[in-house]
């Protein structure tokens, strides 16, 4: 579906007037595919659903891209240590969806990014370590990054100043890919809006409906104002990744699989705490450390930890902090400190449980599971394979609806912001001068928005003020707060601080010494009144406490109690929370 001549009405503007409209929908259309989740998984189930033709509804108890959607290693890649594990066939997929990324689908969100992977041991590791690359080059079929590079200690070192010239003999560069992927799980859940999904935040399942023994719908609620609606669909797909068991019970179905939380912990470090051209990859004693670069820092992860505590805010420890610069630190000339760290996260992993107790070593593959008529689970995977994912639990859920839905066409679907991105590349310097920003500002708007970015700055027209940067947070302008919040659904200033933009980790207040002036801006645009803004700082301010408390404390309990104690921003949400 595209903009309605009638109206000009763009779907694909996930704006507060959307909302009302979206709510009516829910209560009078019956949808082909209800779809149960705003991760990456869920909202590249709505694109591809909507896609082949079905009429779709997504909802999101929280925001999009608000659990482990917005808190993953940002990467795009094939999974370098999947192939020890030999597991060809997930890295061989991963590589191929890295490439359509690259290429055709999202080229204005995904770049390439280059490691360096140190070798520390003579003659056997650089002959395995080139075949495994080589390997890793080739099984994706068509590539759109250079292939492996062999390097000297000295060329190693040149490449990465900041490393310990005992840390290494010599280096191997190879690349991959990365991308912001809470704006990459917003743009797919835009891009299903955009070919006439329902896509609605805030709306939390509280119970499913059945017409004798099938799943026919599910009970939602507003968690911003209470109230509740009857959504009626030929099937349902639940993509709640770590919640998946707990909307299983809400079914009244048993599961035909469980999932495990993993937690990892990355932080975040100015750039020039580390001194190099690449990011790198380092071997642990169970896993693999990335030092991955971030604009202007460096994110360093991540650990692998099993989890039994709060799935919406998982919290970071001291010993996991810890452990990240101990690791990184045993191969940098000058170590990181904690004054060092402007930003952390914390994400899961929802793995499928296997009966290895290691969550490293359980499977990334991804599972799909028919679980009742008129009920879907999907579950497992990593962020790269979501479309892949997302094809395979459409092809399980159109077995309950009539007729025979066309086959997925994904693959061939450029997300919003794509068509046209590389001419706008180009053409930089005179879409600059026509605004008065610098060129450095439009390319990075361009990497945030791709050719949407005419959409974003025609909200400056009439109030150039908006091309201003946010005082404390000058990477990112005023005009892009108003934005996230009357075309990128954010409806709390938590959406826009930690996810329609990175200042949260990205700066060392984590968004405390903006929060005011953002929460101005996104109060025109949502109609705040005065008592809703100040509630709104007041809750976020809470939250950075209690994660800076949490990041003191030496176990998960502790820290975990300390966070689960802050206000949250959805006051609705009933817990457990779906």
């Amino acid at each position: 579906m595209v903009t309605n001549p009638q109206n000009g009405s763009d779907p694909a503007r996930l704006g507060p007037a959307g909302r009302e409209e979206s709510w009516r929908r829910f209560g009078d259309e019956t949808f082909d595919l209800v779809v149960i989740g705003g991760g990456v998984v869920g909202a590249g189930t709505a694109l591809d659903a909507a896609t082949r033709g079905l009429r779709v509804a997504l909802v999101e108890a929280r925001d999009l891209a608000s659990g482990t959607s917005s808190r993953s290693s940002k990467l795009f890649h094939g999974g370098l240590r999947y192939l020890e594990q030999l597991e060809f066939g997930l890295v061989r997929e991963a590589l191929h969806e890295r490439e359509l990324m690259l290429t055709k689908i999202a080229p204005h969100l995904v770049k390439p990014v280059s490691f360096l992977y140190p070798l520390t041991h003579r003659i056997w590791e650089r002959p395995y370590t080139a075949a495994g690359l080589l390997m890793y080059d080739t099984m994706g079929g068509a590539r759109s990054v250079p292939g492996q590079k062999h390097l000297t200690r000295a060329g190693a070192l040149r490449m990465v100043p900041a490393l310990k010239r005992s840390a290494l003999i010599g280096g191997i560069r190879y690349y991959d890919a990365q991308s912001d992927d809470a704006r990459h799980t917003m743009t797919v859940a835009r891009t299903a809006a955009h070919y006439g999904a329902v896509v609605r935040t805030s709306t939390q399942v509280v119970g499913f409906l059945r017409e004798a023994d099938r799943i026919s719908g599910v009970r939602v609620r507003d968690v911003e104002d209470g109230r509740e609606t009857e959504i009626h669909a030929g099937a349902v797909v639940n993509c709640t990744g770590v919640w998946t068991d707990e909307l299983q019970r809400l079914s009244g179905g048993r599961g035909r699989f469980r999932v495990r939380a993993s937690k990892g912990v990355h932080i975040v470090v100015p750039r020039d705490r580390i001194v190099s051209e690449s990011g790198m990859i380092l071997r642990t004693e169970k896993s693999v450390l990335f030092v991955i670069p971030w604009r202007n820092h460096w994110i360093v992860g991540t650990t692998d930890t099993d989890w039994n505590l709060d799935l919406a805010h998982p919290a970071a420890t001291k010993h996991d902090i810890d452990y990240l610069l101990e690791h990184v630190n045993s191969v940098l000339a000058t170590p990181l400190t904690h004054d060092d760290i402007e930003g952390v996260y914390a994400g899961l992993r929802p793995l499928l449980a296997g009966e290895s107790e290691e969550t490293s070593k359980l499977s990334r593959e991804h599972a799909v599971a028919r679980v009742a008529p008129g009920l879907v689970a999907i579950a497992g995977g990593k962020y790269t394979t979501y479309r892949v994912m997302a094809a395979d639990a459409v092809d399980a859920a159109v077995v309950d609806l009539p007729g025979r839905p066309p086959s997925s066409i994904t693959d061939k679907v450029p997300l919003l912001g794509a068509d046209g991105y590389h001419a706008l590349v180009n053409q930089a310097d005179h879409l600059a001068a026509e605004h008065g920003l610098h060129p450095y500002r439009v390319r990075h708007l361009l990497d945030r928005y791709g050719s949407l970015v005419h959409e974003v700055l025609a909200l400056a027209a009439d109030r150039p003020e908006l091309l201003k940067p946010i005082e404390s947070a000058p990477d990112y302008l005023g005009v892009e707060v108003v934005y996230a919040a009357s075309h990128e659904g954010a409806l709390h200033l938590e959406d826009v601080l930690a996810r329609r933009t990175r200042i949260s980790i990205e700066y060392a207040h984590r968004g405390v010494d903006c929060a005011e002036q953002v929460a101005q801006l996104v109060a025109g645009v949502l109609g705040w009144s005065e008592e809703t803004t100040k509630r709104e700082v007041e809750v976020y301010r809470a939250r950075v406490e209690a994660e800076r408390d949490s990041q003191l404390q030496p176990t998960d309990e502790s820290a975990d109690a300390l966070r689960a104690a802050a206000p949250e921003a959805r006051a609705g949400l009933i817990e457990p929370v779906s």
